[in-house]
């Protein structure tokens, strides 16, 4: 006799409600605060009420106008339908699918081709890492060092930024020299690469901005991007002095690997960084890559020759290389 009673109480609650999710999810709600009064089918006791509710979601699940409200009604009332569990409710478009359908392709074949092949090496690695470089690369998409170095797993150490700056240690914290602080007193890596691109649009975007004194009168205009690239001011001083009778793009390729070198200095400005270097247990090297034609440049700071304390100075590099 518990079935006719629950169906007959069920259907007097809502013989004159709209039969739609939000309508059980609502009287549900409500009756979960909700205790005996005189009227028991306006606001039923909370026990009754739960099989109510899912007697009533399994009603609205099985007609086509219900399904159709089904991705807007609150999950409480779509997860008791176990066909509906782990659907689309057609809120991802067909295009963003397939980006994921491809990064889960991507995943499989890095697992089944890399990982489970050099399964030794990945468990070394689980324990700790031990990278010999520390790589700052710019965030430009066209610029992936993992992809053109071949850097693999534990290889190196990486922070990618606008335009692959180094701030100098007065200009305060940053996720830069935080991560360089791990890097080089952690880690101890035996390498810093600064790697800049060709192309790349912070440098136009240094190049672009005003003085600073031209600047000031309107301090609030610079945005997020401007207060950062404004790190390689160095550089730019440097690129117009050197290249006042060039067109703009060559002015902006010239930055480009100015200020490299001036990171590479900035570098210097850090003590735990300078005090490896001079005990040559750090190297400091350049590198520039042009995606146009596809070729590297490599250089390294010689700090032999570099005094640094000197205000300006210049640096000086050894070991170039060019790859083509």
């Amino acid at each position: 006799m518990v079935w006719p009673i629950r169906s007959r109480i069920s259907s007097l609650l809502f013989a004159n409600s709209p039969l739609v999710a939000s309508h059980v999810y609502e009287s549900w709600w409500f009756s979960r605060f909700s205790g005996p009064t005189s009227s028991s089918l306006t606001r039923p006791w909370p026990k009754v009420m739960d099989w109510i509710q899912i007697d009533r979601c399994r009603t609205a699940a099985s007609l086509p106008s219900i399904k159709e409200k089904q991705t807007e009604s609150p999950d409480y009332c779509v997860r008791l339908d176990g066909e509906n569990q782990g659907t689309d409710k057609g809120n991802m478009s067909d295009g963003y699918q397939n980006l994921f359908g491809l990064m889960k392709q991507r995943f499989m074949s890095f697992k089944n081709q890399k990982y489970i092949k050099e399964l030794e090496h990945f468990q070394v690695l689980a324990e700790a890492q031990s990278p010999k470089f520390m790589v700052i690369a710019c965030a430009d998409s066209r610029v992936c060092p993992s992809n053109i170095l071949g850097f693999q797993p534990g290889d190196a150490f990486m922070i990618r930024n606008i335009a692959n700056l180094v701030p100098p240690m007065k200009n305060g914290p940053s996720e830069c020299n935080a991560a360089l602080q791990f890097a080089v007193t952690t880690l101890r890596v035996e390498n810093i690469l600064v790697i800049g691109h060709s192309s790349c649009a912070g440098i136009e975007t240094l190049m672009n901005m005003q003085d600073d004194a031209e600047s000031s009168v309107h301090p609030f205009s610079r945005n997020f991007i401007h207060k950062w690239v404004a790190n390689g001011e160095l550089a730019k001083l440097k690129t117009t002095a050197a290249t006042a009778h060039l067109s703009f793009d060559q002015q902006c390729r010239f930055c480009e690997k100015e200020s490299i070198n001036q990171s590479l200095l900035n570098l210097l400005s850090y003590p735990w960084i300078e005090d490896r270097v001079r005990r040559e247990l750090l190297s400091l090297h350049g590198g520039y890559y042009n995606f146009n034609n596809c070729s590297f440049e490599k250089w390294t700071l010689d700090f032999e020759r570099c005094n640094v304390k000197e205000e300006g100075i210049n640096y000086v590099v050894k070991e170039q290389d060019f790859w083509s």
